[in-house]
């Protein structure tokens, strides 16, 4: 089987970037339409029958041989976060297009339909809100959603009409929850469990939940040489102060992560105390119980920090969703795959965030991981070895041909 052709398509799409000289891919920038330009050609080389939905998910439908018989879904997202890696989301997309190219190679027909998701944005990048693309596919794109900006005061509401050359409604689910058979991501861990147990896959148990917001510190401007310091209403203090809180907040719970990720200062002056702050907050457990906790937590300090400093903290929540459990089935049937492939397999849970936690309110979900070197991601030295990315691909043909003899091939 060639995973050659994977690794090309891989590089290939990698040089499809909005920067020079580094790989940044947001939602429905240029480089993005490129991208899935790109991507839909392979998808046609393939068999499918490829279209674009209304908040520009990329998607490639083969037919199953049985008529009216369900729909797997195979998929991940071809968004980047800033100066990214290669593989996060996109060997998502482009695994299963490979493995359906061979499969049609061999003459296997599937008696179910596939299809195959590009999500047009899952890292939050552009807006701060994540999972935009397949909360479209699963009609639960909020109208709220629509009001966010990015950098330059673009709505996303904005974005769309633009895409779409006209007026956008929100989109209803792309399916019926009955008539799918579910949904399996592919993705590099992101983490360094594989690597440790020297195995190049594993499958996903459990999706942790995650909660992100924007906070906006208003103090007081004023000129950096002439107001005292036990005067000033720094807002930047205050957001500094904050970080560390939440820092040693999460290094003091088991389990919790909690990063500020993005942060603006204004005026932005040298000289010039800041008056204002608005930063991101992103905090995640494998537990929604623990998670609420922190966050309860996490109000009371900014509170408590905002009245010793004189200054105000709003919160803006963009994103929440929680813990996601894997289907036991799909699960199940895709560890019989790794195990036959890969002679055993290992169970993981997902710090990360992923497609497949909007997912799972329409169709149960199923996932793979592919051992990333020294568990790097978000990163441009991001890596997945070739033979890595061809067990992978021996494990998805054997998971296809598993559910087409499951479902009556």
């Amino acid at each position: 089987m060639n995973a050659q052709n994977l690794c090309r398509m891989l590089d290939e799409l990698g040089r499809v970037s909005d920067e020079d000289g580094k790989l940044t891919r947001t939602f429905l920038s240029t480089a993005m339409r490129r991208a899935n330009a790109l991507v839909g050609g392979w998808m046609r080389d393939a068999g499918l029958a490829v279209r674009e939905d209304s908040v520009g998910n990329l998607i490639g439908r083969a037919e199953g041989t049985r008529a009216g018989a369900k729909t797997l879904l195979l998929g991940s997202h071809l968004d980047t976060v800033r100066d990214a890696g290669r593989f996060d989301g996109p060997l998502g997309v482009l695994l299963p297009i490979v493995a359906l190219a061979e499969l049609k190679r061999r003459g296997v027909s599937l008696p179910f339909a596939v299809e195959v998701l590009g999500f047009s944005e899952e890292e939050g990048v552009r807006f701060a809100s994540a999972y935009l693309g397949s909360e479209g596919y699963t009609g639960r794109l909020k109208a709220a959603t629509l009001g966010l900006r990015d950098g330059a005061g673009v709505s996303v509401g904005e974005v769309l009409k633009e895409f779409l050359g006209g007026d956008f409604a929100l989109p209803k689910a792309a399916h019926p929850r009955g008539e799918l058979l579910g949904y399996v991501e592919v993705h590099i861990e992101q983490g360094p469990v594989l690597e440790a147990n020297k195995l190049a896959l594993g499958v996903v148990s459990a999706i942790a939940g995650q909660s992100r917001f924007k906070l906006t510190w208003t103090g007081k401007a004023g000129h950096a040489g002439t107001t005292p310091m036990a005067l000033r209403r720094d807002a930047l203090a205050g957001a500094a102060e904050f970080t560390l809180a939440a820092e040693k907040l999460a290094r003091g719970t088991a389990g919790l992560v909690a990063t500020v990720g993005a942060l603006t200062v204004s005026p932005g002056a040298a000289n010039v105390i800041p008056g204002g702050v608005l930063h991101t907050l992103d905090v995640r457990h494998a537990s929604d119980a623990r998670r609420k906790t922190a966050l309860l937590r996490l109000g009371k300090l900014a509170a408590a920090i905002a009245r010793k400093r004189g200054l105000k903290v709003a919160w803006q929540r963009t994103q929440d969703n929680g813990a996601v459990a894997c289907s036991p089935t799909l699960t199940a049937q895709l560890t019989l795959s790794v195990q036959a492939v890969q002679g055993k397999s290992l169970a993981l849970v997902s710090g990360a965030g992923h497609d497949g936690v909007v997912m799972s309110a329409l169709t149960p979900v199923a996932m793979l991981f592919v051992r990333c070197r020294d568990g790097l991601s978000h990163h441009p030295d991001e890596y997945a070895s070739p033979r890595d990315l061809g067990v992978a691909l021996r494990v998805m043909v054997d998971f296809l041909e598993r559910m087409g003899q499951q479902h009556g091939a």
